[in-house]
This record gives C-alpha cells, structure tokens and sequence, in this order.
C-alpha cells in the first residue's frame, strides 16, 4: 500500500499499472479540501495527452492500480 499524505499529494508523480489509451504517467493538478481538511476532489493530469480526469485520492493507495513515481 503506498503511503500517501494528503497535503503533499499536489504535484505528486503517478504510473498507472494498466494504462489505458497510453495513458501511463499523470500528475496531481489540483485538490480542493472542506473545511474538516478533508480531501473532497482530486484531479490528475495525463502527461501525454493532458487529459484531466477527478479521481478518488484513495485509489492511489492501491499498488495494484498505481505506482508512486514514474516507473
């Protein structure tokens, strides 16, 4: 499981285990918090095409999808 904090996700780097559409590598762009500091949105930003998409900020704990850095 990847260790991920969330006030230094911003600009953090990601590879996706299976991409999709050459897809591979993406940046967090953007993250807008509540009131609680609660993570509500979170945006990546494929490097290729720079397609962005929201994403649920926990999936990026789950190795079987992502890998912290570009691999």
């Amino acid at each position: 499981m990847n260790a991920i904090s969330p006030k230094k996700l911003i600009n953090s780097k990601w590879t996706k285990v299976n991409p999709v559409n050459k897809e591979r590598h993406f940046i967090v762009t953007k993250i807008e918090f509540d009131e609680n500091s609660t993570i509500n949105h979170c945006f990546i930003e494929a490097v290729i095409t720079k397609q962005e998409k929201e994403i649920n900020w926990i999936e990026l704990k789950n190795e079987k999808i992502w890998l912290q850095g570009w691999k």
